[in-house]
């Protein structure tokens, strides 16, 4: 998948805001195709995972009930300005992206 993470985070006091858009089909695998007529298989992200300093900050365990190109917020204490935080995710077909980003 091309570009499969766009990502931000912005340290505000003490706390660091990461806001991240993931691109995927998130298929729950009850819907059907409508030439078909047959089930779409399921295809969704399993796992999301921050990490800071080699420390997992932020972990998400999802099914197939989130929707397309989903989008996740979250905050965490401890960084610093110009340090570097990571995003990677895992979908039930063993397919992962990952991005890294700058804290502004």
């Amino acid at each position: 998948m091309a570009n499969p993470i766009k990502m931000r985070a912005k340290l505000k006091g003490e706390v660091t805001e990461v806001k991240a858009l993931m691109s995927h089909p998130m298929e729950t695998g009850r819907r059907k195709d409508k030439a078909t007529e047959k089930l779409i298989p399921a295809h969704f992200i399993q796992e999301v995972v921050c990490t800071w300093q080699e420390k997992e900050v932020m972990k998400a365990l999802w099914s197939g009930g989130v929707s397309k190109n989903p989008y996740i917020a979250f905050r965490f204490k401890g960084a610093k300005k110009g340090e570097t935080v990571q995003l990677a995710w895992t979908d039930n077909k063993g397919e992962s992206g990952s991005a890294a980003t700058e804290i502004k």
